[in-house]
C-alpha cells in the first residue's frame, strides 16, 4: 500500500480569491486512452473537501486534471465573450514517487493560467 496522495487547489489571481465551485475532473493517462478516476469540486476555500487522489489508490504514472473554469468565469462576470478563451484547462503530469504527496494548483485569471508542483 502506498502512503503518497494527490491534492489541488484554485486560486482566482484577478480577484485575489479562492476560487469556490470549481468542476475538477483526474484522469489517468495511458498512450491515447484517459481514464476517469476522480471528480470534485472546489469549496469555499478553493481547495477539495479530500485528496482528489488518496493513499491507497495512489499510484505513479501520467496523468490529467481537467478543471471545468469557465462555468466559474461565467458565474463571477469575468467570461468576457463566446466563445470563452479559457473553458476547460487540462494540467497533464507525471507521478514517479509514489511515496510522496503531489500538490498541482491551478492560478486562474480570465486570460491566463499557471501551475506549479507545489507542497
Amino acid at each position: 500500500m502506498t502512503s503518497g496522495f494527490l491534492t489541488t487547489h484554485v486560486l482566482d489571481t484577478a480577484k485575489g480569491l479562492p476560487a469556490e465551485g470549481i468542476e475538477i475532473a483526474l484522469y489517468r493517462v495511458s498512450g491515447n486512452s484517459h481514464t476517469k478516476i476522480a471528480t470534485a469540486v472546489t469549496n469555499a476555500d478553493g481547495r477539495t473537501d479530500t485528496p482528489i487522489l488518496p493513499a491507497g489508490t495512489f499510484k505513479t504514472g501520467t496523468y490529467e486534471l481537467i478543471f471545468f473554469a469557465g462555468d466559474y468565469l461565467r458565474r463571477t462576470g469575468q467570461a468576457g465573450g463566446e466563445p470563452l478563451f479559457l473553458d476547460q484547462i487540462p494540467i497533464r503530469f507525471g507521478i514517479n514517487d509514489a511515496e510522496s504527496h503531489y500538490h498541482v494548483p491551478l492560478l486562474l485569471s480570465p486570460y491566463s493560467y499557471s501551475t506549479y508542483r507545489g507542497s
